[in-house]
């Protein structure tokens, strides 16, 4: 709720695009003038910036702490109403000539939401770009603390805040949302009518309050740091950041993936089996309860984002702040991941190379590792909800039905021939795909593809699959959260 009020309030007043909406409550202390925060351009996501406990002084060599130049100035005032409405249904009938079967199914679903933030007069506060520039210039940085060798290591890039918007009094932000939906069924065998008419109907209003206190951060800008072999560093605009190439294997795939070419989408997966992997080799009762709890994830886009807020505060050796979790519900969900993950940790003393991963075996990013090192379970698990977080509303709603293991696993299969592309048709005789011959399951897997911008063509018991024009970078990251759940089955 705090993550989408900070968003619309970039949106409304930042064309520049200069601003970073603050995510979480929590990363709101870690936002003062100078402070430290990694940026990441992963290969199929959006930049991520995710502040750190550390300042620009506490990186330096000995030297006299900083003393910054603070400009602080009335912004804006604000305020705004932000409503959505959503209206779904499935309609699906059978008729079987040979049975004088004729059955039909029908359910909908209706979803509004308002948002409303009353933030009130909003105040500036700036660092001195200038100043920084000069000072910088004679400093050096430790090139030995974990910090600066870890960012090395994941291609990541530092920034310094340089500008925030705080509030100037308490406000408020308030959140309504209503969920209604019904199911019904009838027909008739054989000439006797059966019905199953007395819809089901279910019913859900959500009303959530949140009080911002005074000198609350909302959205902070930074200056990119350029690092060099010697510790020496200067400020640069955004983009030009990072560290020298002697420093580390340049594993950023910072770019935007058209996936043009099936090759792009299968040579991208490819790099990324050893997550899934990861995943498989967990005990059947783990993975069982793992691809429950993210499939309650998937009910709710607000519990993706705050799941993956809190792994990313991991990956960076930060302690979540669970209390920042507002909604009851999402830090149930949370936490009982958590509590998987570290007992998955745990029961990997002692044990054999194929039985448990383990949760820190790699201190690496998605990105980070090298060729003889294998990812840690928290870091392919922060792989899939990461490639959740970047599927559209409606892809990650349709997922979330098709999550029992048939169902998986048949999805599996049409990835893998999408990366392929080798325009071949598939049988729908084949036994991993018979669940597909079920009219309901093949509007939700074809649902599914269209909104990833892969068109799914169906012929009597064959199936071809074809990748839309200019598809982005949907069908990657539905591909990546496909084969993670089907990892886990």
């Amino acid at each position: 709720m705090f993550a989408s009020a900070t968003e619309n309030f970039v949106k409304n007043v930042d064309s520049d695009g200069n601003l970073i909406p603050v995510s979480s409550l929590n990363n709101c202390g870690k936002l003062n003038p100078l402070s430290l925060v990694l940026k990441q351009s992963l290969f199929f996501r959006k930049t991520k910036y995710t502040p750190t406990k550390f300042t620009l002084d506490d990186v330096l060599t000995k030297n006299p702490p900083l003393n910054p130049a603070v400009k602080e100035c009335d912004f804006v005032g604000y305020g705004g109403t932000f409503g959505d409405s959503q209206d779904a249904s499935v309609d699906v009938e059978t008729k079987l000539a040979a049975y004088a079967v004729d059955l039909n199914f029908n359910m909908g679903a209706k979803h509004a939401s308002t948002l409303k933030s009353s933030l009130g007069k909003l105040k500036k506060e700036e660092v001195d770009v200038k100043w920084l520039q000069n000072i910088s210039k004679d400093k050096l940085l430790d090139m030995s603390l974990s910090l600066i060798q870890d960012a090395r290591k994941n291609s990541s890039v530092f920034g310094v805040v340089m500008e925030r918007i705080v509030t100037s009094e308490p406000c408020s932000i308030r959140e309504k949302k209503h969920q209604a939906g019904n199911v019904g069924a009838g027909g008739n065998v054989t000439g006797v009518p059966v019905s199953v008419k007395g819809k089901v109907e279910v019913h859900g209003v959500k009303d959530v309050f949140l009080e911002i206190p005074k000198n609350t951060v909302i959205a902070y800008s930074i200056e990119e740091i350029k690092v060099k072999l010697d510790g020496h560093f200067e400020v640069c605009s955004s983009g030009k950041g990072g560290f020298e190439p002697a420093w580390f294997r340049s594993t950023n795939k910072s770019l935007v993936v058209s996936l043009q070419e099936e090759s792009i989408l299968h040579q991208e997966l490819e790099k990324l089996s050893g997550h899934f992997q990861v995943l498989s080799s967990l005990p059947t009762a783990k993975r069982s309860s793992l691809l429950q709890l993210l499939k309650t994830t998937m009910e709710d886009r607000e519990a993706v984002s705050v799941l993956e807020n809190v792994l990313d505060q991991m990956l960076v050796g930060e302690t979540p702040d669970m209390d920042d979790l507002m909604e009851e519900t999402e830090k149930q969900i949370v936490q009982a991941i958590l509590e998987l993950l570290h007992k998955s940790d745990e029961s990997n003393e002692g044990q054999t190379d194929d039985e448990s991963p383990s949760l820190l075996c790699s201190t690496n990013l998605i990105e980070g590792q090298t060729d003889d090192e294998s990812p840690s379970l928290l870091c392919s698990i922060n792989l899939i909800v990461s490639a959740m977080n970047e599927m559209t509303d409606e892809g990650l709603s349709v997922l979330g039905s098709c999550c029992s293991p048939p169902v998986l696993q048949a999805l599996q299969i049409l990835v893998h021939h999408v990366a392929a592309w080798s325009g071949e048709t598939l049988s729908l005789r084949d036994a991993g795909l018979a669940v597909l011959t079920e009219e309901e399951v093949f509007g939700r897997t074809e649902s599914l593809f269209g909104h990833s911008e892969v068109t799914l063509k169906r012929e009597e018991d064959t199936l071809r699959t074809e990748m839309k024009d200019q598809p982005g970078y949907l069908p990657l990251v539905m591909s990546i959260t496909v084969k993670g759940l089907a990892s886990l089955v």
